[in-house]
């Protein structure tokens, strides 16, 4: 049996959001597009799900966009965002540590003409205000900084980056792929525009996000076709995906605090018992501003990769950062972001 603890790449789909999806794989099939029973069904299963996850977030359901997953969601907020406002201005402001989905994206919109700013973070890998201020210019039109970061688990002072964001009149974007079904979030007390989320990082199936946007935030769709999501994303929709990300989501707010309290005590354990025995080690990111089940040590003269064969060897499922950049050659960007050397990085 494998021994699981890389829950930030992916969880187990719950045996509870595995039972509520599968009627519509084979039961009711219907297309919510579709005028008869069988469409109206699926139409209302989608709408529920669509209630649940706003729910969670203190948003309207008319403010939520069902996608494919965390990449597209990013892709489409920050994309179809900067795109129907460049007429305001061309300035984008992120940071180094982001996930690719949103650095790589930022890097495509510098190819079309956007100016792209990419702030710096402390030892800890959170982002400086007083930089993020210094950042904004006439032109800034979007700030994307992520809730929680993948690798290290820092979590960033996403209320005071909205506030900022609202003073000067700027939407505010968040990658919350992490953060989501591990934090509590209330988009309009944290000054929110738009977030993202993954099903499958909240023990929902893989293959399905959401994207919130705010009633009145302009932007544009990337995928052209039918008027599925209001006239935002073609598509005919993934109904047991839907189902299964409205289930996940509301079985992760259940009992999160008291999950939350057991997942620190078993990671605080785990972290005296590794002080304890392995000398030469350092914690990466910080230990209060960080998620409860997120731990990342640099094991000083080891190199990573040979860690992990030898873990995987004894069944042990680990990482030595973001699984979308397994098999990269170079050491962690958010690593090195925060002041680790190349050595101690790997």
């Amino acid at each position: 049996m494998n021994n699981y603890f890389d829950n930030a790449a992916t969880t187990r789909t719950d045996d509870e959001v595995l039972k509520e999806m599968l009627p519509f794989f084979s039961e009711e099939y219907g297309n919510p597009s579709s005028v008869y029973k069988l469409g109206r069904t699926a139409k209302k299963a989608v709408e529920e799900a669509r209630e649940k996850v706003a729910k969670v977030i203190n948003a309207n359901p008319n403010e939520i966009y069902f996608t494919a997953g965390g990449s597209e969601s990013d892709n489409l907020a920050i994309k179809g965002i900067a795109h129907a406002n460049k007429n305001k201005g061309n300035h984008i402001i992120t940071s180094k540590i982001e996930h690719h989905a949103v650095l790589e994206t930022c890097e495509q919109l510098e190819k079309e003409g956007f100016e792209v700013t990419y702030i710096g973070v402390d030892e800890n890998g959170i982002i400086d205000l007083d930089e993020l201020k210094s950042a904004i210019k006439d032109t800034t039109i979007l700030i994307t900084i992520m809730f929680a970061n993948n690798e290290v688990g820092t979590i960033q002072p996403i209320k005071e980056i909205g506030f900022i964001a609202k003073e000067h009149g700027i939407t505010f974007h968040t990658d919350a792929v992490q953060a989501v079904g591990s934090l509590e979030i209330d988009v309009n007390k944290l000054n929110i525009d738009s977030l993202s989320m993954s099903g499958h990082k909240f023990y929902g199936p893989k293959g399905i996000g959401a994207l919130y946007v705010k009633k009145g935030i302009k932007f544009d769709k990337l995928i052209n076709g039918g008027h599925q999501e209001r006239n935002r994303r073609a598509g005919t929709e993934n109904v047991p995906g839907i189902v299964g990300i409205g289930k996940a989501i509301e079985l992760a707010y259940k009992n999160l605090d008291r999950n939350n309290k057991k997942i620190k005590d078993l990671r605080d354990y785990y972290l005296e018992k590794v002080r304890t025995k392995i000398p030469n080690i350092r914690i990466n990111g910080s230990l209060e501003k960080r998620l409860p089940g997120n731990m990342n040590i640099s094991f000083m003269g080891v190199e990573g990769d040979g860690l992990l064969f030898n873990l995987d060897l004894n069944g042990i499922c680990a990482s030595t950062g973001s699984a979308c950049a397994s098999g990269s050659l170079e050491p962690s960007h958010v690593l090195t972001a925060m002041g680790l050397g190349e050595e101690d990085a790997r």
